[in-house]
């Protein structure tokens, strides 16, 4: 099978995988390219209420296959920078699910995703100072913003790899699964995603991400969706609710 990313939705998730196991799922210039086109797809698809973005087998993604990547560095960095941003600009919830490597622009990726779910012994890196490439403003900035300067520093500047141990206790990932569980937990954690408001999250998405003035936006988004009532309802009588406003990209 050619190098590509893979696609399905089951149960309102979207799982995304990078497939190209003869190297270790390193991004081709072609991967690079489709990434945002499919994304924009999947946020107009109502089905879909979140998405997972992970590696095919055991590695998660090593990076940009350089023998790919013609031009300058330049353009070869902004082919995965536009990647980058398309995922972060994902209008609902996404979850990088993550085993063995995570380096390069495989850690640009999974640091786009809201969440970072990783398995036992994986591994981080950010690497551009192996190459003598400035690593963009926007990507360092989105790393600094979840691991403190620091940290963002250390990776940066040495290009040396962390255990999820490490990535765990800067905040890199939020939970480290034993082996042969991940897959099963990602299960369990998207399903309580697609059960909450849609409506909640993507406003929290939006907050979080820094854009802060569409309070007035969002107060009457959940008035006209009935959200709130529902979901004060359903609390009174027990019962699951019924979220009607959905996320579109």
């Amino acid at each position: 099978m050619e190098p590509q990313l893979l696609h399905d939705v089951t149960d309102s998730v979207a799982t995304v995988v990078v497939h190209h196991p003869a190297k270790r799922n390193a991004m081709t210039a072609a991967m690079w390219r489709s990434l945002p086109p499919l994304l924009d797809t999947l946020a107009a698809d109502p089905d879909v209420r979140a998405l997972v973005l992970t590696g095919e087998g055991a590695t998660f993604c090593a990076g940009a296959d350089i023998s790919t990547l013609q031009g300058s560095p330049e353009e070869a960095q902004g082919l995965a920078v536009r990647a980058e941003e398309a995922l972060a600009a994902f209008p609902k919830p996404t979850l990088a699910a993550v085993r063995g490597h995570c380096v390069g622009g495989g850690s640009q990726l999974a640091a786009a995703c809201d969440l970072r779910f990783a398995e036992a012994g994986a591994l981080f890196g950010v690497t551009p100072a192996k190459l003598g490439i400035v690593y963009p403003a926007s990507s360092t900035r989105r790393l600094v913003s979840l691991v403190g300067p620091a940290t963002a520093k250390f990776l940066l500047f040495s290009g040396e790899l962390i255990d999820t141990e490490r990535a765990l206790r800067t905040g890199l990932v939020d939970e480290v699964l034993p082996e042969g569980e991940l897959g099963k937990r990602v299960a369990e954690f998207t399903r309580v995603l697609v059960s909450r408001s849609q409506l909640t999250q993507a406003a929290a998405k939006e907050f979080a991400n820094g854009r802060t003035d569409r309070d007035a936006h969002w107060t009457d988004q959940a008035r006209d969706a009935g959200d709130t009532e529902e979901g004060v309802t359903a609390f009174l009588e027990r019962r699951q609710p019924r979220f009607s406003w959905t996320a579109s990209g």
